[in-house]
Parts: C-alpha cells; structure tokens; sequence
C-alpha cells in the first residue's frame, strides 16, 4: 500500500512557484500549477543535474546545465539532451498539508 509523506503547507509554494523538499531520502520538486500540485524527481535524466534549481516555463522544468526540459505533471523529457522521462510522485492535498506518495 502506498503511503504518503506531508512535504510543506499548500501556503509554503504559491502558484507558479517550486520547492525542494526530501521524501524518504530522495530529494523531489513539488511545483504549484495554478493550485494543483505535481512532484517530480529532483534529477535530469541526462546527467544528473538537480532540476529543482532550473527555472520553471508553465508546465515545464528547465535543467540548468543543459536546457533539458521535462514535464512536471508527467516527467516526459520534452527537450533533448534529455530522452528519458524523469520520475514523478502522487501528490494529494490534506486540509492545508500537500502530501507525496512514497
């Protein structure tokens, strides 16, 4: 059975803004599309590079070292160098608490 892990407050990440936080050690961006929540590994596909630092196009998050771009909602590499799909969590809203599956 899946499990959930509270990760910050739906006031903690306006709209159209990122956090980083760690699930059970794994370091995961959970980014605010017009008040739905999505989660997305913390890590391109194509080197390793922390993509929570890059900046955030819409529905898109941009690698900083190589301009990969990956689809926050579904993890689709949607630019190369980027080919894979980067990992991506449930995410569910408890009252005010946004919570990750793990």
């Amino acid at each position: 059975m899946t499990g959930y892990v509270r990760v910050a407050c739906v006031d903690d990440i306006p709209p159209g803004t990122k956090k980083i936080v760690e699930v059970e050690g794994v370091e995961v961006v959970v980014v605010n599309l017009d008040g739905r929540f999505y989660a997305i590994e913390d890590v391109c596909t194509h080197d390793g590079a922390p993509l929570g630092e890059g900046q955030l196009d819409n529905h898109a998050l941009i690698c900083p070292r190589h301009g990969a771009r990956f689809d926050v909602r579904t993890g689709a590499a949607l630019r190369m160098p980027a080919v894979d799909p980067a990992p991506t969590f449930e995410v569910k809203i408890a009252g005010e608490d946004i919570l990750v599956a793990v």
